[in-house]
């Protein structure tokens, strides 16, 4: 595939390194300060974009992108997604989105057990949950986004709360997410469930940035010819 790579920081050339790697060429990389080529000359110069911005530049790359023609994987966080607003705009323009907050297949089956441990606990209201996420001083959102995917799996299939909360919280109805940012971790995540007889803690551990960057390679791989929004369980049939 020919692929257009927007945003170049550390995952940016983790993932160009795996494509390379998998057989795919990088037809051009955009920054912070060449923006304006997101235009529809890219389309004819790639198959798909791998978008790994910021927050703050994240939506209108994307939006740019799929209005040009352009099938667009991205895994900036810390953006407000509105799943409804790209299913139609796929549609409209022909296109495919993919996102996901993690593209980790190891994070991703964490998240499944994640699911299903809180659905487990449901009946059990003396538990007790929390999230913790560690990552490297250089992200720029906080909490994750994938400790808030992980919340919003747990406001979803638990009904002792009705909301999250970035640490410190009272509410004994809002689920508390602590976020610690230090050195160059690249992310570490933890649900811990807690009463007063027992503790169960689940965890997962990242050792470098290359299952995020593999996992974006699949996901642009996967799209490749289909028009629609997809997320990491369309790509791992979950």
């Amino acid at each position: 595939m020919k692929i257009v790579l927007i945003g170049y920081g550390k995952m940016g050339k983790t993932i160009e390194s795996i494509a390379i790697q998998r057989g795919h060429v990088i037809t051009e990389i955009i920054d912070i300060d060449n923006k304006n080529k997101i235009n529809q000359d890219l389309k004819n110069k790639c198959d798909v974009a791998i978008e790994f911005s910021n927050p703050e530049s994240s939506k209108t790359n994307i939006l740019n992108c799929l209005n040009n023609g352009i099938s667009v994987v991205s895994g900036t966080t810390g953006w407000k997604l509105d799943e409804s607003e790209f299913i139609e705009l796929t549609k409209k323009t022909s296109t495919a989105f993919f996102y996901a907050s993690n593209y980790s297949i190891g994070m991703n089956v964490f998240m499944e057990i994640n699911k299903r441990l809180a659905t487990l606990l449901n009946n059990y209201s003396d538990y007790e949950a929390k999230i913790e996420e560690t990552h490297h001083i250089h992200k720029l959102d906080k909490p994750s986004g994938t400790a808030i995917s992980l919340a919003k799996q747990i406001l979803e299939n638990n009904s002792k709360y009705s909301n999250w909360e970035l640490s410190p919280t009272q509410n004994k109805q809002s689920l508390e997410v602590e976020a610690f940012r230090i050195d160059e971790v690249f992310g570490d995540h933890k649900v811990i469930w807690k009463n007063n007889i027992d503790t169960i803690e689940i965890s997962h551990s990242a050792s470098s940035r290359l299952g995020f960057a593999t996992g974006a390679i699949l996901a642009a791989e996967y799209i490749f010819g289909k028009t629609g929004y997809f997320t990491m369980k369309n790509l791992l049939n979950f």
